[in-house]
């Protein structure tokens, strides 16, 4: 019963949008009443937040597998393509993590954030490892992790709202893998 109402809502905050969207509408879409709703979440930020949950599970799955990767900057560089990867493989996701106007009340409330906080946390590690390795210039961790994540989010975002037709998925991909590039030469170390 949670994953059919996390997945209607989904559903219902990308159609619809989050403030059109109520408990009401989610149990008529599933066809339950919504005291049936409440046994499982507080309210809809309670319904959201577990949906980002989802989300940065998925994603943090995806930079972990990269723990093989022994050279940080490599390591760094191909989480910036299983970023990229993820936003296109669940662009709905995407969307409610990190496109969608809605209210994060969750965070405001002291909730443990755990898979957006370890997602984070990730990158942040891994920027460390590549500046006490020497591997990018010596800037704050903090600063970098932003950098390339705002990076990543701009193109991202484009891409995910079609604003990229003009090219054909070939040479949006090169387009990437250039941006990427240009990104690691920034950071690199001279």
């Amino acid at each position: 019963m949670r994953d059919l109402i996390l997945r209607e809502a989904t559903r219902m905050f990308i159609e619809e949008g989050y403030e059109k969207t109520s408990i009401r509408n989610i149990a008529d879409r599933i066809e339950y009443s919504p005291a049936t709703i409440y046994l499982y979440f507080k309210d809809k930020d309670a319904i959201l937040f577990a949906i980002h949950e989802q989300g940065f599970q998925i994603l943090l799955g995806r930079f972990e597998s990269l723990n093989k990767i022994s050279n940080p900057y490599e390591r760094l560089l191909r989480m910036c393509d299983a970023y990229v990867q993820f936003a296109f493989d669940h662009p709905e996701y995407y969307d409610l993590m990190f496109i969608m106007r809605a209210p994060m009340k969750k965070l405001g409330e002291k909730e443990d954030w755990d898979c957006g906080f370890a997602s984070y946390h990730y990158l942040c590690s891994t920027v460390q490892e590549c500046l006490d390795g020497g591997y990018i210039k010596k800037m704050d961790v903090h600063e970098a992790a932003f950098f390339i994540w705002t990076s990543g989010h701009g193109m991202i975002s484009l891409a995910i709202r079609e604003r990229f037709k003009m090219y054909t998925e070939e040479q949006f991909r090169h387009l990437m893998k250039a941006s990427v590039a240009m990104l690691a030469a920034f950071l690199k170390k001279e």
